[in-house]
C-alpha cells in the first residue's frame, strides 16, 4: 500500500486524506443515523399518555428533548400546547428545521468528497503523463518498458480518485435517502401530536 502512494506521487496524499475523512464520516453518519436512535418506537404514546395525565415535568423533558431528535421536536410541541393549535405546530416547525440540519451534518463534505478525488486523480494523471513525454524527448521512444512504467504509475492516480470517490457518492446518496425517510417519520408522528393534543384525531 504504501509502495502504491509513494508511485502515485505528491497527489495521492490529498487522495489518501480524502479517503480517511470519507470513511470517518461514513462511521458516524451510520451509528447516528439510526432510525431507533433518532425516532425512538414508542415515544409518542408514552409523550401523550404523560401529557394526559399531566406527570411531565420539567426535568422528563428535558431528558426526553436530550434523548432523541424526534424528542426535541416532541417536547417542543408540548411546551406550546396550550397556546393554540397555529403556535404549536410553528414551534414544531422551528425545532424540526434545527433538527433536520443536524441530521444533514457532515454531508457536505462527503459530497465535495465525492466530487473532487476524481479530479485530483485526473490531475496526478496529466502530471504522470506530463512526465512520460519528457522521458520521450529525453531517451527516445525505443524503451518500452520505462514507458510502460511510467504510463502506469501516472494511472495510479486516477484508480484511486475513483476508488475512493465511488463508494463516497454511494454513501451519500444513501444517508440523504436515510434522512428524507427519517424526517417524513417524524413529521408524521408530530401531526399526530397535535391532532391528538387539540381533539381532532384519537390515539392508534
Amino acid at each position: 500500500m504504501l509502495e502504491l502512494v509513494k508511485s502515485g506521487g505528491w497527489l495521492m496524499m490529498p487522495i489518501v486524506a480524502c479517503s480517511v475523512i470519507a470513511m470517518a464520516i461514513c462511521l458516524e453518519r451510520l451509528w447516528t443515523l439510526r432510525a431507533s436512535s433518532v425516532a425512538p418506537a414508542g415515544l409518542l404514546g408514552d409523550l401523550l399518555a404523560a401529557f394526559r395525565k399531566g406527570k411531565l415535568e420539567t426535568e422528563q423533558l428535558a431528558q426526553i428533548r436530550n434523548n432523541s431528535p424526534l424528542g426535541r421536536i416532541m417536547v417542543a410541541g408540548i411546551k406550546n400546547a396550550n397556546h393554540g393549535r397555529d403556535v404549536m405546530k410553528e414551534s414544531i416547525e422551528e425545532a424540526a428545521s434545527e433538527v433536520i440540519h443536524e441530521l444533514e451534518r457532515f454531508l457536505s463534505p462527503l459530497g465535495t468528497i465525492a466530487a473532487i478525488t476524481p479530479l485530483l486523480g485526473l490531475l496526478g494523471t496529466v502530471i504522470g503523463m506530463i512526465k512520460v513525454f519528457n522521458e520521450i524527448m529525453i531517451q527516445g521512444s525505443g524503451n518500452a518498458s520505462v514507458l510502460a512504467g511510467g504510463i502506469s504509475e501516472a494511472l495510479i492516480t486516477t484508480a484511486s480518485g475513483l476508488a475512493v470517490a465511488i463508494p463516497a457518492l454511494i454513501f451519500h446518496r444513501f444517508f440523504l435517502r436515510r434522512i428524507d425517510s427519517l424526517v417524513v417519520s417524524m413529521e408524521q408522528q408530530a401531526v399526530k401530536l397535535v391532532e391528538m393534543i387539540h381533539g381532532q384525531r384519537e390515539a392508534d
